[in-house]
């Protein structure tokens, strides 16, 4: 399933792959609230519960989406964050993979400042 992203001016669209975790987010849109910054990621608070999953991983790609079971939080990952190390970026701990933005995902970085985000289908 494909989704849009929009922060700001900035408008990014992603997929969703096949999880269960992912299909729950699809049901919940569309989502908007403000969202928090983790070095280059941007997190916030999504309607769901969900547990690791076998998609989980610890280490995530520059345009992954994951969920954060501690936080019921929908992130999105476009560099370092403070638990990366050289080479290796990852979130504070697991996070269910949701899919992929499509583009370049550090475009993200110019929107740190907004304080809402938007997440629809398309």
């Amino acid at each position: 399933m494909k989704i849009k992203i929009r922060i700001g001016k900035l408008d990014m669209e992603a997929e969703l792959n096949n999880s269960p975790t992912a299909k729950k987010v699809a049901d919940a849109l569309p989502i908007k609230t403000s969202f928090s910054t983790w070095g280059d990621e941007i997190y916030f608070p999504v309607p769901i519960t969900s547990a690791l999953d076998k998609s989980a991983q610890d280490v995530v790609e520059i345009g992954d989406l994951g969920y954060w079971p501690p936080g019921k939080a929908f992130c999105i990952f476009f560099g370092l964050t403070p638990a990366s190390r050289p080479g290796k970026i990852m979130p504070a701990s697991a996070v269910n993979m949701l899919g992929k933005v499509l583009g370049d995902a550090t475009r993200f970085k110019k929107v740190m400042n907004e304080k809402e985000v938007i997440l629809e289908a398309l």
